[in-house]
C-alpha cells in the first residue's frame, strides 16, 4: 500500500526574544525532523508573525502538523493553524536555556500553554513533547506521532474484506460498515464464503500449478498431506489471491469453520497464513476487528502479525500462550522447523500450518475492542517472545509480558475483552497510544 503522507513543521514565535538562540534551535529541529520524515515540509525561516504563518500554510493540506514554540507565541497562532488545517497536531516545547540571571531567551513553555488551551477549546486532540531537538526522547515521541498519523491515513485508504459471517457465538468480530468508516476511515467490503468456494472449484490443475509451487516453497511437508486436499488448498489460495488483487484488499476477515470443512472439504487456514505474508492482514473466524488490529500491527512494524487466542498462563515464567488452529504467517515460524503442514486438530483435515514462532526481543499484544455501549478501546501490552517450540497442534506464540501475566489475564477477562488478539513483532505501544488519541479511542494499558 503506497500512501502519500504530508507532514509540516511550524516553528511559531515572535521577534522580541533571543533570535540567535532560536535560530540555532530552528536549524537543529529541521535536521532532526528530516531524519524522521525526509519529505517533511519546512519553512525557509522561523514563522515570527501570524501573517508569515498564514502565508506558509494557507490553501495547503497536511496529515500531521508539528507545531513548535520556537519562542513564545500567543493563542492567535494556534487558532489560525486550526482554522486552516484539519490534521493531528504535535505540540513541541523547547527547553529554556539555563538561567544566567539575564533575559528569558525563548519562553517556549508559556507559548505551549497558550497553544494547548486553544487546542482544548477547539476540542482537538494533540500530542505533547518537551525537549531539545537532540534529545532521544524528543525524537522518539515525534517519530511515534508520525508513524501513528501515517497509520491513520493508511486506514482511510484501506479496503477490508469480510468473507462470510461470523460463526454463532462469535459476533464480537462482526463489524458494521458505517461504523468502520466513521471511527477508523476503513472501507468495508463483503462477500459470501460460497462465492470464493465456487470460484475455487472451477480451477483446473493447470490453473493452480503456480500457486502450488509457491506454497511448497513456504510450507514444509505438503507432500505428506492428502493430495486432493493439497490441490483444493491451492484452489482456495488462487481464489483468495485473485479476489484480493482485483479489489485492492489490504485486510481480510474470513469465515473458516464449518463451511470450508463441510462444503469444500479443505480448511482455509494455510491460505490466510500465506496472505498475511503477502501483505494482506488476514484473520480467521470472520473477526473484522481482529483483522484491522493485525493490519495496524503489520503496518507499524513492516512485519506480519500473529493472531490467536490466549489459551494458557504460566505464573512461574510470567508468560501467556497465544494459539490458533493453524493460520499464522509462515514468516514467523522457527528457523529450525520452518512452517510445517499438518491436519486440523479437531477436524483431522489438512493442510493447516503447524509451528511455534521465532523468539522476539520485543512484541506488543494489541486488540481493537468494542465495549457493550458500542464505544471502542485499545488493548495494549508489552512483552517479548522467548524461544519456545510449538505448544499445541496448530500455531503458537508464547509471550513473556512486561507486567504480571496472571493479573493481565484476570483483568482482561473481568473487563470483557474479546478472545482474539493480534501480536505485533516489535514495540509499538507508544505509537498505538498516540494513534488511539488521534482517533478519540480509550487506551487500556496492561
Amino acid at each position: 500500500m503506497i500512501i502519500i503522507f504530508k507532514c509540516v513543521y511550524l516553528p511559531i514565535g515572535v521577534g522580541t526574544f533571543h533570535l540567535e538562540t532560536a535560530q540555532v534551535e530552528f536549524e537543529k529541529s529541521i535536521k532532526m525532523l528530516r531524519s524522521v520524515d525526509g519529505n517533511i515540509a519546512v519553512p525557509n525561516e522561523m514563522l515570527l508573525s501570524v501573517d508569515k504563518l498564514v502565508d506558509f500554510i494557507d490553501g495547503k493540506d497536511f496529515d500531521l502538523a508539528v507545531v513548535q514554540n520556537i519562542t513564545f507565541a500567543n493563542a492567535a497562532y494556534m487558532s489560525e493553524i486550526l482554522r486552516r488545517l484539519n490534521c493531528p497536531v504535535v505540540l513541541w516545547t523547547l527547553r529554556e536555556p539555563k538561567a544566567d540571571g539575564t533575559r528569558l531567551k525563548l519562553n517556549s513553555l508559556t507559548g505551549a500553554f497558550s497553544a494547548a488551551n486553544t487546542l482544548r477549546a477547539f476540542e482537538r486532540p494533540f500530542e505533547y513533547v518537551l525537549g531539545a531537538p537532540d534529545e532521544e526522547k524528543t525524537k522518539e515521541i515525534v517519530s511515534s506521532a508520525v508513524s501513528a498519523a501515517k497509520a491513520k491515513k493508511a486506514m482511510r485508504s484501506l479496503n477490508l474484506l469480510q468473507v462470510g459471517h461470523t460463526p454463532q457465538g462469535f459476533g464480537f468480530g462482526r463489524a458494521l460498515d458505517s461504523e468502520m468508516l466513521k471511527v477508523f476511515g476503513v472501507n468495508t467490503l463483503s462477500i459470501e464464503a460460497r462465492e470464493l468456494i465456487d470460484k475455487a472449484k472451477a480451477f483446473t490443475d493447470d490453473d493452480i500449478a503456480p500457486y502450488l509451487d509457491d506454497a511448497k516453497k513456504r510450507i514444509c511437508g505438503l507432500d505428506d498431506i492428502d493430495g486432493k486436499n493439497v490441490a483444493d488448498f491451492a484452489r482456495l489460495y488462487k481464489a483468495y489471491d485473485e479476489y484480493v488483487k482485483a479489489n485492492n484488499i489490504g485486510a481480510l476477515a474470513s469465515r473458516c469453520w464449518p463451511d470450508f470443512f463441510t462444503s469444500f472439504g479443505t480448511p482455509v487456514c494455510a491460505v490466510l497464513g500465506i496472505l498475511n505474508d503477502l501483505g494482506v492482514a488476514s484473520a480467521c473466524e470472520a473477526d473484522s476487528y481482529g483483522a484491522l488490529s493485525m493490519f495496524i500491527c503489520s503496518y507499524l512494524t513492516g512485519k506480519s502479525a500473529f493472531f490467536g487466542d490466549p489459551v494458557a498462563v504460566d505464573e512461574t515464567e510470567n508468560t501467556i500462550t497465544f494459539w490458533h488452529c493453524g493460520m499464522a504467517p509462515c514468516s514467523l515460524a522457527r528457523e529450525d522447523t520452518g512452517a510445517c503442514a499438518g491436519v486440523h486438530c479437531n477436524r483431522k483435515i489438512g493442510p493447516t500450518l503447524e509451528f511455534g514462532c521465532q523468539a522476539q526481543d520485543d512484541v506488543t499484544v494489541f486488540r481493537i475492542g468494542r465495549k457493550a455501549d458500542g464505544s471502542f478501546r485499545f488493548f495494549i501490552a508489552d512483552g517479548s517472545a522467548p524461544d519456545k517450540g510449538r505448544q499445541y497442534y496448530g500455531t503458537s506464540l508464547v509471550v513473556k509480558t512486561e507486567n504480571n501475566a496472571p493479573d493481565i489475564i484476570n483483568t482482561a477477562v473481568k473487563d470483557g475483552w474479546e478472545p482474539h488478539f493480534a501480536v505485533a513483532m516489535g514495540d509499538i505501544s507508544e505509537t498505538l497510544v498516540i494513534l488511539a488519541d488521534m482517533l478519540g479511542i480509550e487506551v487500556c494499558g496492561f
